[in-house]
């Protein structure tokens, strides 16, 4: 069982691939940024646990289904692990902005469903990395460190300063990752 001060929960779009206001609909159109992969891996390797929370809408809104945004993850695994990383779960919302559901951030479901199937007894302590404040919200509603990267929708986020009191900032995934493996010291895998 990981501890929740060696969990990073990542957001997916704008932290590890390319996002897009037109949403990603299709593997072609999931293009992956190469220092995030290793950036995970590096996390990894350094003895943290990897999970993602994604707001997936695009699939209430129809413009792909689950099968399309599964070949998606499965390829990101496949790429994680090809430099020897692992993610340990991927929690996503189907949800759209309206259907009043429970998961879709910020509202911090997703990250309950990581807490659950990783059998971790809290999330305080664990980290959020995302690139909007919703991501952020999500993460601190339920004790985890937030951390803005500037990838994606992060430079939008961060020019409206607001809710970014207590983030740690950086460039990108790759970045944070560094400054964490320096900063703790898990047990290495």
């Amino acid at each position: 069982m990981p501890n929740a001060n060696q969990l990073v929960i990542l957001d997916r779009d704008g932290v590890i691939n390319q996002d897009s206001d037109d949403y990603i609909k299709s593997l072609d159109e999931w293009i992956p940024y190469p220092s995030a992969i290793s950036a995970i891996a590096k996390l990894y390797q350094a003895g943290f646990t990897i999970a993602i929370a994604t707001n997936q809408s695009g699939i209430a809104r129809g413009y792909y289904d689950e099968a399309t945004l599964h070949k998606m993850h499965n390829q990101l695994v496949s790429l994680v692990e090809s430099e020897g990383g692992r993610i340990a779960y991927i929690a996503y919302c189907p949800h759209g902005p309206d259907d009043q559901c429970t998961c879709r951030k910020p509202l911090p479901g997703l990250l309950l469903e990581i807490q659950h199937q990783l059998g971790i007894e809290s999330l305080a302590g664990s980290w959020m990395v995302g690139d909007s404040l919703r991501d952020l919200q999500a993460g601190e509603a339920v004790g985890c460190r937030p951390a803005l990267v500037k990838t994606g929708k992060g430079e939008k986020t961060l020019a409206n300063k607001v809710g970014l009191d207590n983030a740690v900032i950086y460039a990108d995934l790759a970045a944070f990752a560094d400054w964490l493996c320096q900063q703790h010291n898990p047990t290495p895998r």
